[in-house]
């Protein structure tokens, strides 16, 4: 999964960045992006799309790739902004911000897909990256257990919901919850899914 970035770096780019977003089909809570810039010589095993890990094993990976990268950052668009926005570009400017966050600023990003607007930098977006390229991988890893976390907190806010089992997903017991509850402050009010129009509205 190092090719990409090991081409790049052949080329000049010194710092290559990954980043990843985390939350776009949920019902609530943010939409969270990281940005990664990994060490060449300090390889993490195991780094590899977020949603193929286990929820342990991204804990541990996520420790190791803080500990071990050249350069982390984590930014989020919450639901209001989202609302205000829409969830596509809600999740370029939450990239945009993690991206810009990084110290030092990288020589070229990775992104999984799309191209993230007004970046200073060369970027480059990589069809299926977060299985392709493990800066990105390493960046999912590190949006998705930061947004994990946050919707356990949510969940110790309000447990009507059952934030701590489906992290905002409209599971059958998110969209019962819903149904019995209406919205709470954390739903993205701008996005329902067809099946909840007969049951709320």
């Amino acid at each position: 999964m190092r090719t990409l970035e090991n081409a790049l770096r052949r080329v000049g780019f010194v710092h290559v960045a990954g980043v990843d977003e985390v939350g776009r089909g949920c019902l609530a809570g943010p939409v969270v992006a990281a940005a990664v810039v990994l060490d060449p010589d300090r390889h993490i095993p195991g780094v590899c799309d977020s949603k193929l890990v286990p929820a342990s094993e991204r804990e541990r990976l996520f420790d190791r790739i803080l500990m071990h990268s050249v350069a982390w950052a984590v930014a989020a668009a919450d639901p209001s902004e989202i609302d205000r926005i829409n969830i596509h570009q809600a999740s370029l400017r939450a990239m945009q911000r993690a991206v810009l966050a990084l110290a030092p600023l990288p020589d070229i990003v990775l992104v999984d897909a799309f191209r993230v607007p007004d970046l200073p930098m060369a970027q480059r977006g990589v069809l299926h990256g977060d299985r392709r390229c493990s800066a990105i991988a390493a960046a999912s890893i590190v949006a998705k257990v930061t947004r994990d976390r946050e919707m356990l907190e949510l969940h110790g806010r309000d447990p009507r919901y059952g934030f701590d089992r489906h992290k905002g997903y409209a599971t059958a017991d998110h969209l019962d919850a819903v149904a019995r509850f209406g919205y709470s402050e954390m739903h993205r009010r701008s996005f329902r899914p067809p099946t909840l129009f007969d049951t709320i509205d």
